[in-house]
């Protein structure tokens, strides 16, 4: 589910907290570093559980009003396409999101249903569930783009759930895009199978390699903090270390570190993801300035021969 510049992403943060609340403990903040990463884990149970939830918040009340006294025509014999979609019997039926849910006490939709009931009325009101309902075709690939289309537009988009989301923990902020598109790419890829174990709980890191990335790139930006703001302060002569934004002084450091301290990651890759995240955490004119300092220093590393690449097309 992590990508490399979601980890960027989160070291950088963890950086910024640190000088922000005057820290030097290395191990406490790496701690609380890997904590929030984990906990992205939960954010993704917690969002891909709420179908599960919201299936089952449907069937209950389907039972509850056919049972009515009263009840109509429509009541007792009701359309239950919905709650019957095969999509969300796989993911209600699934063994490593049971499993995973348990694991990981993720109980927030039996501590706040609330929130479930919102979401399924609001589907109940769209025009998609309306078109879904009223269509008599029944096959596996319309089940999926129905589940795929309610996730992607109605309850992804939902601003109480983002405020619940926030308010419950601050450092989801930033994680939710990453969450609800990976989300979104699995509901694409199931598979019309009888065996609801066909689709399996999505990974927190790619592999061992990731996790290490983390560790390595907080530790060596953070441990050698003092040798890699000389080497960019030196090319800002008319900026000195005060000046330069904050954010803009810890993505020049990890940048420069992935230059000198990371033989296996290509400079272009580097640079393409430090100026993308400046785009979006920094000032607008951040880019440029980093662009420029960047590439002054690669010049520079390249003719005084710091700059050892292994492999092939890592230049």
């Amino acid at each position: 589910m992590l990508n490399r510049r979601h980890i960027r992403v989160k070291v950088m943060q963890s950086i910024y907290a640190m000088h922000q609340n005057g820290s030097d403990n290395l191990e406490k903040e790496e701690k609380f570093l890997f904590h929030s990463i984990e906990n992205i884990q939960d954010l993704y149970l917690i969002m891909l559980s709420s179908l599960v939830e919201i299936k089952k918040a449907e069937e209950d009340f389907i039972d509850k009003s056919s049972k009515k006294h009263l009840a109509t025509q429509e009541e007792r014999n009701p359309n239950k396409k919905f709650i019957n979609n095969a999509v969300l019997d796989i993911l209600s039926e699934n063994n490593s999101l049971s499993i995973a849910l348990e694991d990981r006490k993720i109980t927030n939709w039996k501590n706040n249903d609330d929130y479930i009931l919102i979401l399924l009325d609001a589907i109940k009101k769209s025009k998609l569930y309306d078109t879904y309902m009223r269509n008599n075709v029944n096959t596996f690939e319309e089940d999926q783009q129905f589940v795929v289309d309610v996730f992607t537009e109605i309850i992804a988009p939902n601003e109480k759930l983002y405020d619940y989301l926030e308010d419950h923990k601050l450092t989801w902020i930033d994680d939710i895009p990453l969450v609800n598109t990976a989300i979104q790419k699995q509901l694409k890829q199931i598979k019309n199978s009888s065996d609801p174990d066909s689709f399996y709980v999505s990974k927190l890191y790619k592999d061992a390699d990731d996790k290490e990335f983390v560790r390595n790139l907080f530790r060596k930006t953070v441990l050698n903090n003092p040798e890699l703001t000389k080497e960019f302060i030196d090319k800002t002569p008319n900026w000195d270390a005060e000046r330069i934004a904050e954010i803009d002084a810890i993505i020049l450091k990890m940048a420069i570190c992935e230059f000198l301290k990371f033989p296996s990651i290509p400079v272009k890759v580097t640079i393409n993801e430090y100026l993308e995240i400046a785009k979006e955490y920094s000032t607008p004119k951040s880019s440029i300035f980093i662009n420029g300092i960047l590439d002054n220093l690669v010049k520079d590393y390249q003719k005084d021969n710091r700059l050892i690449k292994t492999g092939r097309g890592l230049m």
